[in-house]
């Protein structure tokens, strides 16, 4: 079924946007029905929830179909986020489950952090979350609920890429493989890449990212409980904004910044964030796009510079990203040896498999007059880094 003919038949359920309030009341009594926990006590979580929704409910470019992918995503969200609380009160020793040592993947998106994470991934002693974990996180399964979980990941992510063609070349999801750790993170840009929200912008800004990183660290102790001990690797553009969280909440925690000349990064980030705006959203502007989130990129990396002076000097290893593309046996070998992990002919034969993969040297460039900016734009706004990853290389 088309996208136009979907919200079509959709229409008349948008008439809920006028009452968001009644609607996160419903979406939270379902996720508790489905979760097997309570809301109860975890009201700042919800308020924020709650709040989100609202903004999305204000828009008024959302589409039937739009309204309906956000009430599924946050559903989705408060559901998994209540099953976590269950399992912990139920098993509270899983809170002891030590996180050690985990590795911080992050960058300006489109940054070949997939390689790096999926050639982690694959190591001996190291792991990732997988897609279906992030949205179903959950301990002690039984392999048929591990098929179901599984299931349900798969028909929710293809049915989202059969809604556009677009969408469905710049995301490349996959239930059962490793994914951006965003989906366990409660708020982040990521919820602006759905519509345009300046409100919910501004309150990023002054949102305290503690407690949402203290989340994603209690959804790895479910993950982790009760299986051999793992070195974690996560990976998220979005962590470059919030460094000193991640070592507040991980404090043995290393950052691995992979860098990349932004003028090659934006136009195709624009991009992404275009093809997922014209699912939810009436006739996305380019040109609002190009500057919303030049301006988001551009204070990622302004906030992780900044940031990075109040860390240990061992607590960020800098990898620049012409190495990995140029000699990617070479980097991606003095990358472990940086990590302190043993390089393999193991880890040799994966990194083999993944550059053969179909997502690895994919080309997805697009023009950034799309978007109105210039080189001299994205040169601007980023000051002296593009320089900086220049200078950098692994030896």
């Amino acid at each position: 079924m088309s996208t136009r003919l979907l919200n079509a038949v959709l229409k008349p359920i948008v008439a809920d946007q006028h009452e968001p309030d009644r609607v996160f009341d419903l979406l939270v009594a379902k996720a508790e029905q489905a979760s097997g926990g309570t809301a109860e006590g975890d009201e700042s979580f919800l308020d924020g929830y709650r709040m989100l929704l609202q903004q999305y409910a204000r828009h008024g470019d959302l589409t039937a179909v739009g309204w309906q992918a956000v009430l599924g995503q946050l559903q989705l969200r408060v559901q998994n986020r209540l099953r976590v609380r269950r399992v912990l009160e139920e098993k509270p020793e899983i809170t002891r489950e030590a996180i050690t040592a985990p590795v911080f993947v992050v960058g300006l998106p489109r940054t070949a952090t997939m390689l790096s994470r999926d050639v982690f991934s694959r190591s001996a002693g190291h792991r990732s979350p997988l897609l279906w974990e992030m949205t179903y996180t959950d301990t002690d399964l039984s392999e048929r609920d591990r098929r179901q979980y599984v299931k349900s990941a798969v028909q929710l992510y293809k049915s989202m890429s059969r809604m556009s063609p677009q969408y469905r070349d710049t995301h490349d999801f996959d239930a059962e493989r490793p994914d951006d750790t965003a989906h366990l993170l409660p708020h982040g840009v990521h919820h602006l890449s759905r519509a345009h929200l300046p409100a919910y912008r501004d309150w990023l800004r002054e949102h305290d990212f503690r407690p949402d990183y203290l989340y994603l660290k209690r959804a790895l102790q479910v993950l982790q409980h009760g299986r051999p001990g793992s070195r974690w690797f996560l990976h998220s553009p979005e962590h470059l904004d919030h460094l000193v969280a991640i070592r507040e909440v991980f404090p043995d925690a290393t950052i691995v910044w992979i860098h990349r000349d932004p003028v090659s990064v934006v136009g195709s980030l624009c991009s992404q964030v275009e093809a997922t705006l014209a699912l939810h959203t009436k006739d996305p502007d380019p040109h609002r796009i190009g500057a919303t989130w030049l301006e988001l990129t551009a204070a990622s990396i302004d906030s992780a510079r900044s940031a990075r002076v109040k860390l240990p000097r061992q607590a960020i290893v800098d990898v620049p990203y012409p190495q990995l593309v140029a000699e990617p046996h070479v980097g991606v070998r003095l990358l472990y040896e940086r990590l302190g992990a043993e390089w393999t002919e193991a880890d040799r034969a994966n990194l083999d498999a993944v550059l053969a993969g179909p997502g690895i040297g994919r080309s997805h460039e697009y023009e950034l007059s799309r978007y109105g900016l210039s080189t001299d734009d994205v040169e601007a706004a980023f000051g002296d880094y593009p320089r900086s990853v220049h200078r950098l290389w692994l030896h």
